[in-house]
């Protein structure tokens, strides 16, 4: 019974010894954190209703414009590859590059184009609700 016992309690040590080499080597960084867009517009209260949240994977052309839009709900994002530049309807710009994020404009006429010479992919994660849109054109 002691030898079970033993085998039970050295298996329990060594695995959370595995375990806990592998949390040492996590890294935890923020890449956003705020409360106001990146134009400096304080975000909007999040709507009411039951939360959705909805995360997209873009991938825009090189030389690629895309139209006039806005968002009526808080966004985030990620831009993974490329060059991207974000132009509001009253000319301010924030140009990103591969592994800068954005806290995107809500409520604002906006589009993004890309400049660069390959694919801008990034990745968006919006903040809404059931059956509202995250986008208007």
């Amino acid at each position: 019974m002691k030898k079970i016992l033993f085998g039970i309690y050295l298996a329990f040590f060594l695995s959370i010894n595995v375990w806990a080499d592998e949390v040492k080597n996590v890294v935890v960084e923020t890449l956003a954190k705020s409360s106001s867009s990146w134009d400096g517009d304080v975000l909007p209260d999040y709507p009411k209703g039951n939360p959705e949240i909805t995360i997209l994977r873009i991938k825009i052309p090189a030389g690629a414009e895309l139209p006039m839009h806005e968002h009526p709900v808080i966004n985030a994002g990620v831009l993974l590859s490329g060059e991207l530049t974000v132009v509001t309807k009253d000319k301010k710009k924030m140009h990103l590059k591969a592994g800068d994020s954005i806290v995107e404009v809500v409520n604002k006429w906006h589009y993004g184009k890309n400049e660069g010479t390959q694919t801008a992919e990034i990745i968006v994660f919006y903040a809404g609700t059931v059956d509202k849109p995250i986008t208007l054109k």
